[in-house]
C-alpha cells in the first residue's frame, strides 16, 4: 500500500482543512496517509471538530505557524525531516504556502520519490507590498522546481500561476477541484432558518445579507460595508448585514461602521438587532445560509472562496468581485452575478438589484445545487486524487 504524507499550514475553518481531511480519510485503504499539520492562528476559529468527526488524529507540529520566523519554522522542517524518515512515504503531498515551503523542501532533502503542492490561493498581490509579493514569487518558482507536480484548483488560477506569475510550465500543473460534503446545506433548512432568524431577531419582512470568512485586509469588507450603506438608504425593503468570522481587521471594520454611521451589534456581547451585525465564527455554518437571503463577497483575492460553493449548494443568491477562481466555481449571471474588482459603485448597485427584484434572487439560486452538486463534491475530489496518484506511481 503506498504511503502519503499529507501537510497543511494549519487547521482553521476552510477549504483547505475540509480537502485534506477528506483526503487523508477517503483515500483508504488503496492509500496509508498520515497528516500533519500546523499550529492554528489565535485570531482563527478552531477547527479540531473537522478532523476529529472523520476518526482522524493528526500529527501537530507547533512551530509551524503562519508568520514567517526563521527560528521556529528551521525547527518545523527538521521536524518534518524526522517524521519523513520514520513514515517512509511515496508521497509528500502539501497544502498551502507555509506547508508548501517547508514540506517540499524537508521531501526533496529525505528523496521522496513524489512530491505534489496544491495551491489552495496565493499571496501574490492583495496581500502584501510588491517587494514581499515578488520574494514569495521568486520562493514559489524555486520550490516548483522540486515538484513533481503542482496542483491548481481552478482554471483561472493554473492561468495565473502558468501564466502571469511563471511559478511552472503549464504541463505541470494539474488542475483538481475542491470538494465537499454538502448534506448539511440540503437538510431540514426551514427548520434552521427559524433557528437563525429568532436568533438573531431577523423579521419575516426583512433581507439578510451575510459576508461570510475572515476579517482580514484582501477580503475588502470595507467594499461590503459601503455596499450596505448604498442599499440601506436606496432600497424600498429593510435589510440587515451579517458580518461572518472573525479575525485582525474586527477593529478595523467597526471603525469604518462607525464612518460610515452603520448602526452595528457584536453579538457574542450584545446580541440585539442592528443593521450590521457581527457574529465571529459559527461552527454551524448550515444554519447561517439558511437563515440569510443573499451572500456577498467582496474580496481582492481568492483561491476557491468556499463561502461561494456552499452558497450555491444551500441555494442561496450571490453577488461577488472577480477575485481569483471565483469565474470557475459559478456560472456568472445564473448563479451569481459577478462584479469586477473595487467597483464599489457598481457592486452596490447589483446588490441592490437582487435585494429589489425578488425573482432575480430566486432565479439565482434555483441554478446553484445542479451545479455543484457533482463538480465539487468530495467523493469526485478523492477520485481525482486518486486517479493522479496512481498515474504518477505507475
Amino acid at each position: 500500500m503506498p504511503k502519503v504524507l499529507r501537510i497543511i499550514n494549519r487547521f482553521n475553518l476552510g477549504g483547505p482543512t475540509y480537502n485534506a481531511t477528506y483526503l487523508t480519510k477517503y483515500m483508504a485503504p488503496e492509500f496509508e496517509t498520515l497528516l500533519v499539520g500546523g499550529y492554528k492562528d489565535p485570531s482563527e476559529e478552531n477547527s479540531d471538530f473537522i478532523v476529529k468527526n472523520l476518526g482522524i488524529e493528526p500529527v501537530i507540529i507547533p512551530e509551524m505557524r503562519r508568520q514567517i520566523n526563521p527560528h521556529k519554522d528551521f525547527l518545523a522542517y527538521m521536524k518534518l525531516k524526522k517524521i519523513i524518515h520514520e513514515f517512509k512515504p511515496d508521497i509528500v503531498h502539501t497544502h498551502a504556502s507555509k506547508a508548501g515551503s517547508l514540506g517540499r523542501t524537508a521531501a526533496y532533502h529525505c528523496n521522496v520519490p513524489i512530491i505534489l503542492h496544491t495551491f489552495h490561493g496565493h499571496v501574490f498581490h492583495s496581500y502584501f507590498n510588491s517587494l514581499m509579493a515578488n520574494t514569495f514569487i521568486t520562493i514559489e518558482r524555486r520550490l516548483a522546481k522540486l515538484s513533481t507536480k503542482i496542483i491548481a484548483v481552478s482554471e483561472k488560477q493554473k492561468e495565473e500561476l502558468a501564466g502571469k506569475y511563471k511559478i511552472a510550465e503549464p504541463e505541470k500543473i494539474i488542475i483538481i477541484p475542491l470538494g465537499f460534503d454538502f448534506t448539511r446545506f440540503r437538510e431540514n433548512m426551514a427548520e434552521k432558518r427559524i433557528k437563525f432568524r429568532k436568533e438573531f431577531s431577523v423579521n419575516d419582512d426583512e433581507t439578510a445579507i451575510a459576508i461570510i470568512g475572515r476579517l482580514v485586509p484582501v477580503k475588502n469588507h470595507a467594499a461590503f460595508l459601503e455596499s450596505i450603506k448604498y442599499v440601506k438608504e436606496k432600497s424600498s425593503k429593510k435589510i440587515r448585514a451579517f458580518i461572518v468570522g472573525d479575525g485582525e481587521s474586527r477593529a478595523d471594520i467597526q471603525a469604518l461602521c462607525r464612518q460610515l454611521k452603520l448602526d452595528y451589534t457584536d453579538s457574542i456581547t450584545e446580541n440585539k438587532p442592528a443593521t450590521i451585525t457581527f457574529t465571529s465564527w459559527i461552527k454551524d455554518i448550515d444554519y447561517v445560509y439558511a437563515g440569510i437571503d443573499i451572500v456577498s463577497l467582496t474580496s481582492l483575492n481568492e483561491g476557491t472562496p468556499v463561502s461561494i460553493i456552499e452558497a450555491q449548494a444551500a441555494g442561496k443568491p450571490i453577488v461577488s468581485t472577480i477575485a481569483g477562481g471565483i469565474e470557475n466555481i459559478v456560472i456568472p449571471g445564473e448563479t451569481a452575478i459577478l462584479v469586477k474588482n473595487r467597483n464599489i459603485n457598481e457592486y452596490s448597485r447589483k446588490l441592490l438589484s437582487v435585494v429589489e427584484d425578488e425573482n432575480l434572487g430566486k432565479k439565482l439560486a434555483s441554478k446553484g445545487w445542479d451545479f455543484v452538486k457533482n463538480k465539487f463534491h468530495y467523493t469526485r475530489l478523492v477520485e481525482d486524487m486518486k486517479k493522479l496518484y496512481n498515474n504518477l506511481l505507475n
